[in-house]
């Protein structure tokens, strides 16, 4: 179904109220994903427990929906440019429902690491959709400013959300029961969606190009997994061969790129320095962040005790800091500048991450609440405003691939950070010394220490849980100082690369 038109004739644009009415459409989207990405989290532990993965399947399990999503972010991006980015949206709500019920009845890792690989394809199609649709329906450069901050403080609200809801389910139902609460947001989105987003697509897009499909994912795939593979084993041949294939592939895929009259994605939108210093601290700051997020839910509930609704509430802050900072991001870069609210957003990240390398198993809310309140108020005011520099970079006509190349950051970053963070946390993890007869489990996860505690007498269980917590504490603080230097090294980089950059530029045109 195609809307109005715009007075002006303008496909995809949308007068009055009516694109704010739209905009709430796109949110639920946004809140699906971001949901999706936090229950993950909470459930780690039960998962753990059910399906006992090892350490590296853990990490897999966290790591394949981000970075299969990586890999597909631009292609997809590209290809609702090409068959319109309502279609495309209302395709992968209806296939994320769809794979969310495999990732709730996966009863093997195996089979878990796939679904959320198959996950990460339906979730492809949904986010670069959202944010190009947003560039259509809204071309006033102040208020795209504000439905930007109200789409990234609704990622926010979805990390809210994802903690409690996942919390109450977890504590009633069995692990599985997160992933089903995507049927009834993606049953809303699919059916108002259907009556009330615009279509909008590249007038003449040319063909969509499969090889540079397949060199994306296999170039992103292989880096992505060589750098895990790297962090975990050092670098041994079978991983120097996959990094070198990835970085190949994506060799290929620039110079493929370059050569194609309607290439998937304009790499000389890479030359302007504005565009490639906002995708940069994108990348930058979710790396140094997710890999230690990805810990932290395990941290409060299997270090501290605390149940899975009251390890949710925990995390609240960091969502009301980043729905904050998101609403008023825009109005404040263009009052100072862009250089100045990114480069304070990362900063600010950066130091809260390096008081958390004080942290310890008798660590005090105070401490955490404060970490997490200020980690998500940076991370609304970097995010908010690069989404915005990215977006208006490139001509209406190529939103769906410029918001895929934000996704893919994102997406990226946080694959590289549950690999590398990740693995800083495995491998100084590993190290414990157990008592007598500690199994090989409990040396793969803390998840597994807690299985193995629960099958040995209760003297050499509290030594190895007591072992194990202390082991574990160490390489989130040590993960903790690495993404603070990440973080700091990314504000600066952010100072330098977006000097002179406005919201509201002029699309750069090649």
């Amino acid at each position: 179904m195609t809307n109005a038109p715009h007075p002006a004739g303008r496909e995809g644009e949308r007068s009055g109220p009516g694109r704010w009415i739209a905009l709430g459409v796109l949110v639920l989207a946004v809140l699906l994903v971001a949901v999706d990405a936090t229950v993950l989290g909470l459930a780690t532990p039960y998962l753990s427990e059910d399906l006992q993965p090892s350490g590296t399947q853990l990490l897999w399990i966290g790591d394949s929906y981000s970075f299969v999503l990586a890999g597909l972010l631009i292609s997809m991006g590209s290809l609702g440019d090409r068959i319109g980015r309502k279609r495309l949206l209302l395709i992968g709500a209806t296939a994320f429902g769809l794979v969310s019920v495999l990732n709730a009845y996966a009863h093997t890792p195996e089979a878990m690491i796939a679904a959320r690989a198959l996950l990460g394809v339906a979730g492809a199609t949904l986010m670069p959709s959202t944010l190009a649709l947003i560039r259509n329906l809204f071309p006033d450069p102040r208020e795209r400013s504000l439905a930007i901050g109200i789409w990234s403080a609704a990622a926010s609200a979805g990390l809210a959300l994802g903690p409690i809801v996942g919390g109450a389910l977890l504590e009633h139902f069995w692990w599985g029961s997160v992933f089903l609460i995507n049927l009834p947001v993606m049953a809303v989105l699919v059916v108002v969606g259907a009556m009330l987003l615009p279509e909008s697509r590249t007038p003449s897009p040319g063909p969509w190009d499969l090889p540079s499909v397949l060199l994306s994912l296999i170039g992103m795939g292989c880096v992505v997994y060589a750098i895990k593979e790297a962090a975990a084993d050092g670098f041994v041949w079978p991983t120097l061969a996959a990094g070198l294939v990835g970085a190949t592939a994506l060799v290929l895929f620039v110079r493929r790129q370059r050569g194609l009259p309607a290439p998937l994605v304009d790499v000389g939108l890479f030359r302007h320095r504005g565009f490639s210093g906002a995708v940069l601290a994108d990348l930058l700051t979710i790396l140094g962040l997710s890999g230690l997020l990805f810990f932290l839910s395990q941290y409060l509930q299997l270090v501290q005790g605390r149940g899975p609704m009251e390890a949710g509430i925990a995390e609240l802050p960091a969502a009301a800091g980043a729905v904050a900072a998101g609403l008023v991001a825009g109005a404040a870069a263009r009052r100072v500048s862009v250089r100045a609210v990114v480069s304070t957003g990362l900063a600010v990240i950066g130091l809260a991450l390096a008081a958390l390398t004080t942290i310890g198993q008798a660590t005090g809310y105070p401490l955490l609440g404060t970490v997490l309140l200020l980690v998500g108020f940076g991370t609304g005011l970097s995010f908010t405003v690069t989404a915005d520099v990215i977006l208006t970079a490139v001509p209406k006509e190529q939103a769906g691939a410029a918001s895929a190349v934000s996704e893919t950051a994102y997406e990226l970053g946080a694959a590289l950070g549950i690999a590398l963070l990740g693995s800083v946390v495995t491998n100084v993890y590993q190290d414990f010394t157990g008592p007598v007869g500690t199994p090989e489990g409990a040396h793969e996860s803390l998840g597994g220490a807690v299985v193995a505690a629960a099958h040995m007498p209760a003297d050499a269980a509290g030594a190895l849980l007591d072992a194990a917590r202390a082991s574990f504490v160490e390489g989130v603080a040590l993960a903790a100082g690495v993404g603070a230097a990440l973080l700091l090294v990314a504000a600066a980089a952010a100072w330098f690369l977006l000097r002179g950059q406005r919201l509201g530029d002029e699309p750069v045109r090649h």
